[in-house]
């Protein structure tokens, strides 16, 4: 039997056990676009191919899964670069498949034809462009396994269309070679070394990063801080990995961190670092950072060692597997941390949270922080929260208190308005039964607005919680701090009327400016079925503290 190159492709994706793609059709995938017509694996038609590249991100994010997305050449492939870029900063584990025209044009400026994998090298962990129908089942069973393994990342496979249109007789298809598991755990030797330096400190603490979430060690990260009583803190991707409910933790570190984790940080002896790179947004003058501290960094990626900051003590290994090593060595017996030897320490940690704890004055306006904490108390912490960039993505990071991990779905190291109404879509699909909530600002949501249309097509009920202050609100208070008040093009008009654009697309849409009737209008939102847009008018000029002024140390902090 003859098989075409698009038919062998799907059946490549079926045997990773893909079950969903985010894509957008065009002429140079229709044989793709075909095949998936009388397929079993489901198809998301988003409205634009970024939004395709960000759902697929965000379903890895909240499944665990590979996520994937198909688009066409051109322009349609050069669309989803601004996602794999989000997806490869993040450590996200997806697979691009984009279309590419014929083989024998390549190089010629044919109509449509980009570059693609020339484009995305930078930004990806590894990409292919198929030359020959053979190829097909092994570079998507190697694209897949780079994808998860090690440091997640996105993989990309380019496909001419002749290729995918070719025709070969099954029993002429190579075998296609399972590519070879590398173990990512450390020696013993290097696990004993760490608790032994823990085992000394007056003054240790914990932080978790986004390594702790993507590599499912959460668990095997809250039975160790059990065993050794030390405060947890964690970077903007790690929220989650640790519950927010505890006593132990101290919030998000950082240029938003907590009062209490910045000082935490800026006076430990001893730090445990697992699963982070070090982002100048957590340790911002690098010099001062952790100046005390004698630094255990654990990472699965070796090149992240020593690359920002200097480790007294590295681990490169997988998070999941070392927690597990270091438990089993506690359980022995043989480095408990004497329960005397950080009494003073936990004294002036819980200290500074009483000095300084996160907070915000109400006033004759609603306030941002009073809705996302009021969305919390509404949803009982169990919402999945996806965020846009920017004031909202902070507040959320700072006022709704994530529990478990792969809950808090947010664009970390690029920065990408525009992220959270897509992630809030590949969220969904991943979870159709679980509320899902895009918490956004008036400028950001308008970056990917238009898969409202992916949403209420594909009877997906997200909810968007527009917090709108008609500014784009981080820039305001950077020009705010900093330039004098000169607030240069960030001031946004009062349009689009987001209650109407709601009601265009089919969802619906909701208002208000008074704070005695923010409560009852999300509540409503919330219990509404189908997409809601919740427009929220809050005070214009408030700001995200504290705030770590850029070049300043940890605890040098902006209180207000």
């Amino acid at each position: 039997m003859k098989l075409k190159g698009s038919q062998i492709l799907l059946k490549a994706l079926q045997e990773e056990n893909v079950d969903t793609i985010f894509g957008y059709p065009g002429g140079k995938v229709l044989d793709l676009f075909d095949e998936l017509y009388q397929s079993d694996i489901r198809h998301i038609l988003v409205r634009h191919e970024q939004g395709a590249a960000h759902a697929a991100d965000a379903y890895a994010r909240a499944s665990g899964q590979v996520g994937v997305c198909l688009v066409t050449s051109g322009p349609g492939a050069t669309n989803t670069v601004t996602g794999i870029a989000n997806a490869f900063m993040d450590s996200i584990p997806i697979v691009v498949l984009t279309g590419q025209v014929q083989s024998y044009l390549i190089g010629s400026d044919a109509f449509q034809e980009a570059d693609i994998t020339g484009i995305t090298r930078p930004c990806t962990k590894h990409n292919f462009m198929i030359r020959q129908i053979e190829d097909i089942g092994q570079t998507v069973k190697d694209a897949f396994h780079i994808a998860r393994s090690g440091r997640p990342g996105p993989v990309l496979i380019d496909l001419p269309v002749d290729i995918i249109q070719m025709e070969i007789e099954e029993g002429e298809l190579p075998v296609v070679t399972m590519p070879v598991e590398k173990s990512y755990v450390p020696s013993v030797t290097q696990c004993q070394e760490a608790l032994a330096l823990l085992a000394r400190a007056q003054k240790p603490i914990i932080f978790a990063g986004g390594g702790v979430v993507i590599g499912k060690a959460s668990q095997e990260l809250r039975q160790f801080v059990k065993k050794v009583n030390i405060p947890v803190t964690s970077s903007l991707m790690g929220l989650g990995a640790f519950p927010a409910s505890d006593p132990l933790w101290l919030g998000m570190l950082g240029m938003h961190g907590t009062y209490y984790a910045n000082m935490a940080i800026s006076n430990c002896d001893v730090m445990l670092a697992i699963g982070v790179r070090f982002d100048d947004r957590v340790t911002s003058k690098v010099d001062a950072f952790a100046p005390y501290a004698r630094i255990i960094h654990i990472d699965i990626d070796p090149v992240t060692i020593d690359k920002i900051i200097q480790s007294h003590l590295s681990i490169v290994g997988d998070c999941k597997p070392t927690l597990k090593i270091f438990n089993d060595l506690m359980d022995s017996g043989r480095y408990d941390i004497p329960a005397q030897q950080t009494a003073d320490w936990l004294k002036r940690v819980d200290a500074w949270k009483k000095e300084v704890p996160l907070g915000y004055c109400k006033g004759e306006k609603i306030k941002p922080q009073w809705v996302i904490e009021t969305l919390y108390r509404l949803t009982e912490g169990k919402a999945i929260i996806t965020t846009e960039v920017g004031q909202n993505q902070m507040w959320a990071a700072q006022f709704y208190g994530f529990d478990e991990p792969n809950t808090f779905i947010t664009s970390g190291g690029l920065g990408t308005m525009g992220f959270g109404l897509p992630a809030a879509i590949g969220a969904q699909v991943a979870y159709p039964d679980r509320l899902v909530v895009d918490i956004a600002g008036d400028g950001s949501i308008q970056m990917n607005i238009q898969e409202l249309a992916t949403a209420v097509t594909s009877k997906l009920p997200v909810k968007i919680l527009i917090l709108n202050n008609s500014y784009l609100g981080m820039v305001r208070q950077w020009q705010e701090l900093f330039y004098g008040k000169r607030y240069s093009h960030t001031n946004l008009p009062s349009y689009p009327d987001f209650v109407k654009l709601a009601e265009a697309y089919g969802a619906t849409g909701l208002r208000t400016d008074k704070p005695e009737e923010m409560e009852a209008m999300l509540l409503k939102g919330l219990n509404t079925p189908g997409v809601v847009v919740m427009d929220f008018l809050v005070e214009p000029e408030e700001g995200v503290y504290p705030m770590v002024k850029p070049g300043a140390s940890l605890d040098d902090m902006l209180l207000k």
